[in-house]
């Protein structure tokens, strides 16, 4: 890897910048240099390196704005930063926006090429993992559904199981987890996908109007049925039909689909014939229906009927790891729509990361829109976000101001950001109620290795 690295050596003092070039030089590197940050931005702008040594003290650009703007334009860019003026505030600052390691001047030969020698390889290895998480998603890939954590894993595999049946399939899980994209998705992937995908809210229409609705009408059925209508049903035809917040179907409508689905026919209203109907059902509910059966507000033979193969979508507290990815897909879709290049800053994306989202997918998209029409410069900010979930993160991670980053002075950056590290398994598993299985997998990490980093002191 030494003989290909190309490194950029960022400093304006030429006696460092010659050090640098000769020591690196030695190693095999390919080795380029800027008096600036601005020049440095030129030479990033037209080339791509795999390092980059920045000091921090420079004028008129310093190293900390030098490094969010080389970030992102290349986004795979390691950075080590230097300077003579070694401060924990400093340290976290530049960890906080993405640097790998932080080197004190005067540095250790042995000590500085080490660094360089583990930034490269860390590097590599994120680099050899995106693509790797590049490669889960192109293969799993149904409809606008984002993430990688297990759970999601899951139902990927689960949908590409499923898609090529005919079986009817009942989607669970909370308000606003992506069941209509998990519906969507086994459609497109069926061999039905050449057909239409039918979507009904049960929820937002009262029983006459749902029956209609659903199988349709003839002329005369009722008052203002001045002409035949074709119901979902026929309009779904040898397609799929997703009954949304099927648990609010009232019971005397539930008999009638319960037919449909062991008949396969429908008798629109005021018809005195039955049509046969090919359709997939797929239907979904945030209801537990066990506990409307027990109530008698929903058939226990229909739930059966329904619940041929049950696919749960996990809330997003459960796979809180898949925020940034989730924030990345939001923002890339708004900046498609309104032709802009908007990022999020790292304080920002953390925040959104210690919010525990009751109003899941949906409300973290809903926040993102919100953030990108507020924000200015085209960088979403904490200023941007809702004030509880900047509260939280002020509460979660008080770490970052002068009085506690103070305790620190002295102690390694290691040192500090493993402390950190515990403080935010602590609050995720404080979060969890305790759970320690549970809070594990919100952070995307085994069993063991949480109860490592928990002990690690």
């Amino acid at each position: 890897m030494a003989a290909k690295a190309q490194i950029l050596v960022v400093d304006d003092e030429v006696s460092i910048v010659e050090v640098l070039k000769a020591l690196l030089g030695r190693e095999g590197y390919a080795v380029n240099s800027a008096a600036d940050g601005e020049e440095a931005l030129e030479k990033l702008r037209e080339q791509t390196y795999e390092l980059m040594i920045s000091d921090i003290r420079m004028q008129p650009m310093d190293g900390i704005t030098l490094l969010r703007k080389a970030r992102e334009l290349q986004e795979h860019l390691a950075i080590i930063m230097i300077t003579a003026y070694a401060t924990v505030e400093t340290a976290v600052e530049a960890m906080k926006n993405g640097a790998f390691d932080y080197v004190c001047k005067p540095f250790k030969i042995d000590e500085l090429l080490l660094t360089v020698q583990r930034a490269l390889s860390y590097e590599h290895a994120l680099q050899e993992n995106e693509a790797l998480k590049e490669n889960l998603r192109t293969r799993y890939h149904f409809d606008n559904l984002v993430g990688d954590h297990p759970l999601m894993q899951r139902v990927y595999a689960m949908i590409e199981k499923v898609a090529r049946t005919d079986s009817t399939i009942l989607i669970l899980g909370e308000s606003g987890t992506g069941k209509e994209l998990v519906a969507r998705a086994l459609h497109n992937t069926s061999r039905r996908r050449e057909k239409p995908f039918v979507a009904i809210n049960c929820a937002a229409l009262p029983a006459t109007l749902l029956e209609s609705e659903l199988f349709g009408y003839v002329k005369g059925a009722f008052t203002g049925a001045n002409k035949f209508k074709q119901g979902l049903f026929e309009s779904a035809e040898g397609g799929s039909l997703f009954l949304d917040e099927v648990g609010s179907i009232p019971v005397d409508m539930q008999l009638k689909l319960l037919r449909v689905l062991e008949e396969r026919e429908i008798r629109p209203v005021g018809s005195t014939r039955n049509v046969p109907v090919d359709v997939r059902i797929i239907a979904a509910t945030n209801e537990r229906l066990e506990e409307k059966i027990k109530a008698g507000e929903f058939r226990e033979d229909l739930f059966y009927r329904l619940s041929v193969i049950p696919l749960e979508m996990p809330p997003l507290r459960e796979h809180i790891s898949d925020v940034p990815l989730l924030v990345k897909h939001f923002l890339k879709v708004l900046n498609e729509k309104e032709r802009r290049e908007t990022t999020i800053e790292p304080a920002a994306l953390r925040a959104l990361s210690l919010w525990h989202w009751p109003g899941n997918v949906r409300e973290l998209e809903n926040t993102i829109s919100r953030a990108f029409a507020l924000c200015e410069n085209q960088l979403v900010t904490l200023a941007d976000l809702p004030p509880k979930i900047v509260e939280l993160a002020n509460q979660q991670c008080p770490g970052e101001d002068a009085e506690d980053a103070s305790k620190f002075r002295g102690s390694s950056l290691k040192a500090f950001l493993r402390s950190k590290e515990r403080d935010y398994i602590s609050s995720v598993l404080e979060q969890c109620g305790g759970d320690k299985e549970k809070a594990a997998k919100a952070l995307g990490i085994s069993l063991a290795t949480f109860y490592r980093k928990l002990g690690e002191g």
